[in-house]
């Protein structure tokens, strides 16, 4: 099958270069924010930068027990990054491959809008319509999460 592609736009009142490094950071965050959902998580390779792997490991809410992204892309200056799954979730299972590209840019009000185009190739004879919705659902959920951490706490991420 060929790859399939969902985008998303996220409105925000975080300040775009905030927001990206929470992102980034999400491993660390995660288990603090979302602990419901996110048991822990933990850099298993690399120092932060491209090629860096990490592994994100869930509690019973979620389908599957974790997920290990690596970072294939990183630029500091225009707040973008491109992460791709190379372990756990649905890898192997629903989908051959994933990444996700997130771009935060600043708006006029001092917020931001992070965009995020996920390219997914399904294995043959998968259907992902709900699997899109649930993803585009668990990205909201993350970036409204590290929102609500910044707008309570004005010198994180700074």
């Amino acid at each position: 099958m060929s790859p399939s592609t969902w985008t998303l736009e996220i409105e925000s009142p975080a300040p775009a270069a905030r927001l990206f490094k929470a992102v980034l950071d999400w491993h660390n965050l995660a288990p603090k924010l979302l602990p419901n959902i996110v048991a822990s998580a933990v850099g298993v390779q690399g120092d932060g930068s491209i090629g860096s792997v990490r592994q994100i490991n869930f509690t019973s809410a979620m389908p599957f027990g974790y997920v290990k992204e690596r970072l294939d892309f990183v630029d500091f200056d225009k707040f973008e990054c491109k992460q791709s799954l190379v372990e756990g979730g649905d890898l192997g299972k629903k989908i051959e491959s994933a990444s996700s590209q997130f771009k935060f840019e600043q708006t006029s009000n001092a917020g931001c809008v992070c965009k995020v185009v996920t390219t997914y190739k399904p294995l043959p004879g998968v259907e992902n319509k709900d699997e899109v919705a649930k993803g585009k659902e668990a990205v909201t959920g993350i970036i409204k999460a590290a929102e609500a951490y910044l707008l309570a706490n004005p010198g994180a991420y700074a």
